[in-house]
């Protein structure tokens, strides 16, 4: 996971709101950066900083739920959570159907603002450590060979060695030198591992499993 500390971004045109939330958020030990309006914080928002976004739902120009729909198309994007002047079901189920945090009406409690901001970042976190995870699985199966792969994808089917082995049409002796060094590469240790592994970034049996011997690798 990155090692960036979490950065809590502030996005209001209330010059007060943002004073004070800023303080607020510093008194609780969060890092914290400010922008009067959305156009200035899509100049600096980098989406590879850990943290969460603070929002104003009614903004002149670009609004909180436009500046939502812009940064969905992005890779990654800190979750948000909305505050508004006014208690208005329809935007608040539009922010959370789309993805927000949480939305918190004006004027909020200080303890319910932090409760939110550690629990998005929190969810922020869970989700980098995630797409890491996956990215490291994809890396790691990628760089098995053809044969490897082929004992791979026999393997967390549950078929033995001599069983691949007559799938492949190979030695038994050849199918355990392939396997072990799969397992290798995938980093696990056992079957049982590998298995949990595929199980958790859903790896999909190739359509072509049921074909004669793949004779690469």
């Amino acid at each position: 996971m990155s090692q960036q500390h979490p950065t809590v971004y502030l996005v209001d045109d209330d010059p007060s709101v943002l004073r004070a939330v800023k303080r607020l958020l510093a008194s609780a030990g969060f890092d914290a950066k400010s922008y009067a309006d959305p156009k200035s914080f899509l100049a600096e928002h980098d989406p590879a900083v850990p943290g969460c976004i603070v929002l104003d739902v009614s903004m002149p120009g670009l609004t909180g739920l436009d500046l939502q729909s812009l940064l969905a198309g992005s890779s990654h994007c800190q979750p948000m959570i909305f505050i508004s002047g006014e208690s208005d079901v329809p935007t608040s189920v539009a922010a959370m159907k789309a993805g927000a945090a949480d939305f918190l009406t004006k004027p909020f409690d200080d303890t319910v603002l932090l409760a939110a901001v550690s629990q998005a970042i929190a969810r922020d976190g869970e989700k980098r450590l995630s797409e890491e995870a996956q990215t490291d699985f994809q890396f790691r199966l990628n760089a098995l060979t053809v044969r490897e792969r082929a004992v791979f994808f026999r393997v967390i089917l549950g078929r033995l060695n001599k069983q691949i082995a007559g799938d492949l049409n190979v030695v038994e002796k050849t199918i355990k030198v392939h396997r072990a060094r799969m397992m290798k590469k995938m980093g696990v240790r056992s079957v049982a591992e590998l298995v949990r592994m595929a199980d958790r970034f859903g790896v999909v049996e190739p359509t072509d499993m049921a074909a004669k011997p793949l004779m690469g690798g």
